[in-house]
């Protein structure tokens, strides 16, 4: 569909179902209110939460760290609801994408009213500087993914910006591997059609016609 592809393996934090129960585990006493299994619990799912955020967001977005904590503080209270039925990296990943997906929304209606502002201002307005191309590619499948229905968003999501293979994000929401790749195909229908509603999104992407 595109040039977007899954992440280098040596970038991509892994969902493992062999270290599933020992995380498990650790998530129970977190729940449980033991502060030692909490901070060893974030430690592991650390780098998966990161690399959705910033998949989200971009490298250089304001709000990285507070998005981090929000995703934290938000995984940990989350916990108490989480009956395993999931690799807990993925439960973490999940949290951190939708919160990075509602700070996106909340920019975004910010920067609305901002260019309104703008326009209302007697002033020139200064033209924005040209991205390069691979940052507009991310950034208009970054809007896209905001018009996804939350289970396409996020498989697609968990397959595009982690890397994870259809049978990671299996692991990673307790879906079954049909189920992923459903959702995954309805996604990409999508944003095919969203991509011929709006033939600009098509040059963003580099999507052959």
């Amino acid at each position: 569909m595109s040039r977007w592809a899954a992440a280098p393996p040596f970038m991509t934090p892994k969902v493992d179902a062999e270290d599933c129960q020992g995380l498990l585990a650790l998530a129970q006493r977190a729940a449980n209110g033991d502060d030692g299994a909490a901070r060893e619990l974030l430690q592991a799912v650390a780098p998966a939460m990161h690399r959705a955020i910033v998949g989200v967001l971009g490298t250089n977005h304001a709000e990285i760290d507070d998005v981090s904590q929000e995703s934290m503080i938000g995984f940990l209270r989350a916990l108490g609801a989480f009956r395993g039925e999931c690799h807990p990296a993925g439960y973490a990943a999940r949290i951190a994408l939708h919160t990075a997906l509602r700070a996106r929304r909340r920019a975004k209606l910010e920067r609305t009213r901002t260019d309104e502002i703008a326009r209302l201002s007697p002033e020139e307005p200064s033209l924005p500087a040209a991205e390069p191309s691979a940052e507009r590619r991310r950034n208009a499948l970054r809007g896209l993914l905001e018009d996804l229905p939350p289970e396409q968003a996020e498989t697609l999501a968990l397959r595009v910006v982690l890397g994870w293979s259809l049978e990671e994000v299996a692991i990673a929401t307790g879906a079954p591997i049909n189920t992923v790749r459903s959702r995954v195909r309805l996604a990409k229908e999508a944003l095919r059609r969203r991509l011929e509603e709006d033939p600009r999104l098509v040059e963003e992407l580099e999507v052959e016609s």
